[in-house]
């Protein structure tokens, strides 16, 4: 799937609708914040203790994050063989990102976001090479919308360029 962002065409039609215009703003403006509050009502949906802090800036758990990461990370979704899963049921791994975030920030290597790691000290899943794991890593924007979240943490290769 290509996420490139298309640069719209120059408009070159002269005849500006701006009561059509308007009218799809508002029915767009109000599409998102129905979505933003499905989203909203799914998290808070799930069996797990102070969700609210899911759905702060500073560290804010879409659906589509979520999504992300249990199609990446989850056991139960072969997609993606490769990749650290978590072997732990979906509210445990939603508290374990949830307390996570509460950890201070670092800077990657080579990339403008931040992680935060926890070790809950309770196997949590397995990393990339098949060893039984208890931390978490969880990648978010500067602005706190988390990004992805997965057991373990970020290979030695990736860690030794923020030592350099």
């Amino acid at each position: 799937m290509d996420n490139a962002v298309a640069t719209p065409a120059q408009n070159t039609n002269i005849h500006f609708n701006e009561t059509q215009w308007l009218q799809a703003l508002f029915l767009l403006a109000d599409t998102q914040s129905w979505l933003q509050q499905m989203q909203e009502g799914l998290i808070w949906q799930l069996p797990v203790k102070h969700r609210k802090k899911l759905l702060r800036k500073g560290s804010y758990l879409s659906s589509k994050a979520l999504a992300h990461i249990l199609e990446r990370h989850y056991y139960k979704v072969p997609r993606h063989p490769l990749t650290g899963k978590f072997t732990i049921p979906i509210p445990q791994i939603v508290s374990c990102i949830r307390d996570a975030c509460q950890q201070p920030p670092q800077t990657m290597p080579c990339s403008p976001h931040l992680q935060r790691v926890l070790d809950t000290g309770t196997p949590l899943g397995q990393d990339t090479s098949g060893n039984t794991v208890t931390t978490i890593t969880v990648i978010t924007s500067t602005g706190g919308e988390i990004i992805t979240a997965f057991p373990g943490v970020l290979p030695p290769q990736q860690q030794d360029l923020t030592q350099k």
